[in-house]
């Protein structure tokens, strides 16, 4: 019998040791987070990169607007003179004009997929580089974790790191 009072005994402690071990130990975690979208918008890559993206996009909008303007002319063309075009004529026109206007959609679609590559490329190149200097910043600064700010609920201004990370960045 005492084998058996000895397991229970030991059963039981094994509980209580798992139910207040994690709270010493989160007690005692030093935690920190960072805004990755801030810190990319604050490191002088990530506005050079932000400025270029930009320069792009505007000229592929200028593209675009021209494009619309054409088929906008096509449209009211067609529509002012409608009554002196022959049925014929008119659906001809008609069609064509619902040609251009899916071209136009479909050079939309294509120029803000490129965009969007070539954002995302960008992203990837300065957040890969930021992930050896955070972990580099964890262990410098005694920190048992860091995470990234949009899955942090709560957190208090002392534990936001951006502004170390982006400094250090920008000093490589």
């Amino acid at each position: 019998m005492v084998p058996f009072r000895f397991f229970r005994l030991v059963v039981v402690m094994a509980f209580a040791a798992m139910l207040i071990l994690p709270q010493t130990a989160s007690a005692q975690s030093k935690v920190g987070y960072i805004d990755l979208q801030r810190a990319l918008g604050m490191t002088k890559e990530g506005k050079s990169a932000k400025d270029k993206l930009q320069k792009e996009f505007d000229q592929k909008q200028k593209e675009l607007d021209k494009v619309q303007n054409e088929v906008r002319k096509k449209k009211e063309d067609l529509e002012s003179n409608a009554s002196m075009l022959s049925d014929d004529t008119k659906r001809e026109r008609a069609m064509q004009l619902q040609k251009d206007m899916y071209s136009l959609q479909q050079k939309f679609i294509q120029l803000q997929g490129e965009l969007s590559q070539a954002e995302a490329a960008a992203t990837k190149k300065i957040f890969d580089r930021m992930g050896p200097i955070i972990e580099q910043m964890g262990k410098e600064l005694g920190y048992d974790m860091i995470v990234e700010r949009s899955a942090v609920l709560f957190a208090k201004p002392e534990q936001d790191l951006t502004t170390e990370l982006v400094k250090r960045f920008d000093k490589k």
